[in-house]
């Protein structure tokens, strides 16, 4: 590893999959895995599983070494609950396989597995990752795993030790060390809370859905090792025997199938959450049963944190109502949204804004495309903000005029997204490099304009005034009244943001009898405070709002004097 990679993450592991993988498989090219299951909506915090192998196959594809990046889709996991919202009558259905049960109500998709990958799977080519997507489902239904079931089957005995000497211990430890919230998302990961095969007949590696009822109540209650002969009986009353050698309607337990993929694939790099990487869990367990058992290595798997959202706890899918990948790229560009995965460490929690910090987020990313531009980024923070631009595939695509979010947003909230209006005032920003096209501002515009009219409450929206406050104006003092005949008098000696700015923060300091390139006292600030929350009551009929030049830019001088009495 060099020293340049050590700040790097990323590099990192890509010096350790590569050196790993070369030792292993010399060759071959490398494997990078997640694993996603479409119990419910596949929320940003899941995303973390896809983007951390995304960024190291990427990183290994720019060196020029083969590398392939496997998502493989849970859809063969038990549907557990009936999440919030869906009719409740889905309880039937509890137990089947996900690409089984019928999709929630008004879906155009065909299972309830394909209803919540259809938009992952839009989002991810958004965001540029190249994938092989694996059905679970079609592997098992098919018997590509039946080799590796068998064999399972037969060192049953094996597995059943293994997982053993962490059943007690790793259940303690759980109890002991995790947060309530990481035991839910724990749950909400579908396979993650599967039972691990024990029996009343004895250990058992796999799990038959009941030909009758297709869904996966059963109990083996004898298997010959010799003939494959599999018994079983099933709590709606069903009991039959078939040949494993021939059945293909079941699967391995979670515990089991994961390191059972990782040899079958040959996976050579796979994080995994919190949840599965605790002592008993499936990561520390697959380690041992891949290499006893089915004949491979564990692959190098960095625990991830949770992602969370700036104002909401920790995301569950069970619960319902949790932003998805699909809508975070409806308020944010495609190279922010991989920027914040890109920039923490795996090991690191971190918040993604859909509130009002989502404006001081754009703002820090702004702030380091100016410093790579000027090359005075730290590198570490340069090859950060290269992955999120782009992959090895190419660039990805970026707003041509990035003008601030912030001062787009105030601008669309106060115009209603009257484009019109809005290339107006934002050309009056900066009249000296106008905007050619309101086209230039897309996507970021398109995201603000998302952001405003679905994150932001109706309440705290811009409405500028349709006539003066007539009652306020007459109730004022001269002191009052005099700072505002200083702003109307000069109101269109530079109609620019900065004209404006140096305005508005400039006629405190004259009617205070100071000199305009003063620096702020707390006098000072106090003034201009109250010469603020005045105009912004006698605009919005607020105390806050916009700032205020942008404010002014977008509501015209004509209507600013109207309704300051100018």
């Amino acid at each position: 590893m060099t020293k340049e990679n050590g700040a790097d993450w990323v590099a990192r592991f890509a010096d350790e999959v590569i050196e790993r993988a070369q030792a292993r498989k010399p060759g071959a090219p490398i494997v990078c895995a997640s694993g996603i299951s479409p119990s419910g909506p596949v929320h940003l915090g899941n995303l973390r599983e896809i983007m951390t192998p995304h960024l190291v196959a990427d990183e290994i594809r720019r060196r020029g070494a083969p590398c392939e990046h496997l998502i493989s889709w849970d859809d063969y996991d038990r549907f557990r609950r009936v999440p919030a919202g869906v009719d409740p009558s889905w309880e039937q259905h509890i137990g089947k396989p996900l690409s089984s049960v019928p999709a929630p109500p008004g879906s155009e998709h065909p299972n309830w597995a394909e209803h919540f990958k259809a938009p992952l799977i839009a989002a991810l080519a958004d965001l540029g990752i190249a994938f092989r997507g694996i059905s679970q489902t079609q592997m098992y239904t098919s018997g590509a795993y039946r080799d590796q079931i068998l064999l399972a089957m037969r060192e049953r005995k094996t597995i059943d030790a293994v997982l053993d000497r962490y059943r007690t211990k790793g259940r303690v430890k759980l109890a002991q060390n995790a947060e309530a919230a990481e035991v839910e998302a724990a749950e909400g990961s579908g396979a993650a809370s599967e039972d691990d095969g024990a029996a009343g007949a004895g250990y058992f590696p796999y799990k038959p859905y009941c030909t009758a009822c297709k869904r996966d109540l059963t109990t083996i209650t004898a298997y010959d090792d010799a003939t494959t002969a599999l018994s079983y009986e099933c709590a709606c009353g069903h009991a039959e025997t078939a040949l494993l050698s021939e059945f293909t309607g079941g699967k391995l337990v979670w515990k089991v199938d994961w390191p059972m993929r990782w040899a079958f694939e040959g996976v050579d790099f796979e994080p995994s959450g919190v949840d599965h990487s605790s002592p008993g869990s499936s990561f520390v367990v697959g380690g041992h049963l891949v290499s006893e058992v089915f004949g491979g290595q564990p692959p190098i798997g960095p625990m991830y944190a949770f992602v969370g959202i700036s104002g909401m706890a920790k995301m569950s899918s069970s619960k319902g109502g949790v932003p998805i990948p699909a809508e975070a790229l409806k308020i944010m560009e495609t190279p922010l949204l991989r920027w914040l995965y890109a920039r923490r460490r795996p090991n690191q929690a971190f918040k993604i804004a859909f509130d009002a910090e989502i404006q001081r987020m754009y703002d820090e990313w702004d702030t380091l495309a100016r410093r790579v531009a000027d090359g005075a980024a730290a590198p570490a923070d340069a090859v950060a903000y290269q992955r999120a631009v782009g992959t090895a595939a190419g660039e990805l695509p970026r707003t041509p005029r990035p003008l601030p979010y912030r001062t787009i947003a105030s601008v669309v909230d106060v115009t209603a997204g009257d484009e019109a209006q809005t290339l107006r005032i934002l050309n009056d920003l900066d009249p000296a490099n106008p905007i050619g096209s309101i086209d230039e501002l897309r996507p970021r515009l398109d995201c603000a304009q998302h952001w405003m009219l679905t994150q932001v409450p109706a309440e705290e929206r811009t409405r500028v005034r349709a006539e003066p406050d007539v009652a306020l104006l007459a109730g004022l003092g001269e002191p009052e009244r005099q700072s505002l005949r200083m702003l109307c008098a000069d109101l269109t000696d530079d109609w620019s943001l900065d004209g404006l700015t140096s305005l508005v923060y400039g006629v405190p300091k004259r009617q205070l009898g100071l000199p305009l390139d003063t620096r702020p006292t707390p006098e000072l600030k106090v003034a201009q405070r109250t010469f603020f929350a005045l105009l912004y009551r006698l605009l919005v009929s607020r105390e806050t709002g916009p700032r205020l030049p942008t404010l002014l830019l977008a509501v015209g001088p004509e209507r600013v004097r109207a309704l300051l009495g100018g």
